[in-house]
């Protein structure tokens, strides 16, 4: 199959994280070890999509009926997320070697539950992506590396090293979707990720919450800005059992859901205080992370919708004592990060390589994760 280096190629990489803020689809050219966004562009995500996603992510009553039609759906949608950024990108379905979809996570048990076997599950059928593109299909991403002990998760620091790595420096790149995780990596070929906590989930879950359902969230951090900090209540915040376990580690909506929405709207201070507070525990989370990593990064990226929040990022410059940049400002749009990264860890899966770090995730050793659907250009792919 065809490896990196061989020739040119297209890919497409397809996510849709725990925010629900749409579905992000990029367009990439792959070659000689490079990786070149063509590309990109976010597909709002339906209302009638997401309220199943967030009922599917808590247990209940009828799920199998629910996820399988969901299932369903949200393989149209990524579909017609596909079509669209190819069409952007001014290509042919034919010139499109893959398609790498994250999928929708819906549960996401890394730890099992009282002590039963780990898994994580993510939906947006890939037989029905392929069939609607005619395009080979790779998806599953996560379940390869929970088959060999690891937590299924983060994936992205195996690309975040293709893309960022520095000489003679120490990166960190921090991708604030819903949840936020950290990537560490040196010249020498140090590679370390995990979660830190939440990212944007909570404070898009308060200000839905505040205003029935009027904003989905703080735009520019501009309310989070106009409060203060409310210390015992962040205090009882960091208190969460997450924030004890050492790395290797992953978290979802399990963890940060509606239970962290309630504690903090129990509260009683003003609007604005309960976002500071939630801004300031994805800041803490993220600092937090400090104490896990080998050497004090020389420089941050962020990215994800969370380098968007000004609030957020301009709290992150000031206590995190070295430069804070975004990935744009190094040329790569920080919405675009995670859907470049699915694009080539599709063509790992297909060139049969390892795309899934151990060290990151507590695997037993590095995997090849995905599962392919081939499409109508099959016999291409294969023979490549």
């Amino acid at each position: 199959m065809a490896k990196i280096g061989q020739k040119s190629a297209f890919y497409v990489g397809l996510m849709s994280g725990t925010s629900l803020d749409g579905i992000d689809a990029a367009v990439v050219k792959i070659a000689d070890q490079d990786v070149e966004l063509v590309a990109f562009t976010t597909c709002k995500l339906e209302d009638k999509l997401k309220e199943p996603i967030l009922r599917l992510n808590q247990p209940g009553f009828d799920e199998i009926d629910a996820m399988g039609m969901l299932d369903r759906e949200l393989g149209f949608a990524f579909a017609d997320a596909a079509l669209q950024v190819i069409e952007k990108a001014g290509l042919d379905v034919s010139q499109i070697t893959a398609i790498g979809s994250h999928g929708q996570t819906i549960r996401h048990r890394p730890q099992g539950i009282d002590n039963s076997l780990p898994f994580t599950l993510q939906i947006g059928d890939a037989a029905t992506i392929a069939e609607k593109t005619g395009i080979t299909v790779v998806s599953d991403f996560r379940k390869r590396d929970i088959a060999a002990c690891g937590q299924g998760a983060p994936l992205v620091p195996f690309v975040h090293q293709k893309l960022f790595v520095e000489q003679d420096k120490h990166v960190a790149v921090v991708n604030i979707g819903g949840i936020a995780n950290i990537t560490y990596l040196d010249a020498g070929g140090t590679v370390l990720g995990f979660d830190t906590g939440p990212g944007n989930m909570v404070m898009d879950a308060l200000m839905q919450t505040m205003t029935d359902a009027r904003f989905c969230y703080d735009e520019g951090g501009e309310l989070a800005a106009s409060g203060q900090i409310h210390q015992p209540l962040l205090d009882n915040l960091l208190k969460h059992s997450f924030f004890k376990i050492t790395p290797p580690r992953s978290t979802g909506r399990e963890d940060f859901g509606e239970g962290v929405v309630h504690q903090i709207m129990a509260v009683d201070i003003s609007d604005a205080d309960k976002m500071a507070t939630a801004c300031e525990l994805t800041v803490q989370s993220i600092t937090g992370s400090l104490q896990f990593l080998p050497h004090k990064p020389d420089v941050w990226y962020l990215c994800g919708g969370g380098a968007l929040n000004t609030h957020l990022r301009l709290r992150l410059k000031d206590v995190l004592g070295a430069p804070v940049q975004t990935t744009t400002d190094i040329g790569l749009p920080v919405e675009a990060v995670e859907a470049v990264a699915f694009a080539v860890l599709a063509e790992r899966t297909l060139a049969g390589e390892i795309n899934t770090l151990s060290a990151v995730t507590g695997a037993l050793h590095d995997v090849s994760g995905g599962q392919v659907i081939l499409g109508k250009n099959a016999k291409v792919v294969i023979n490549t």
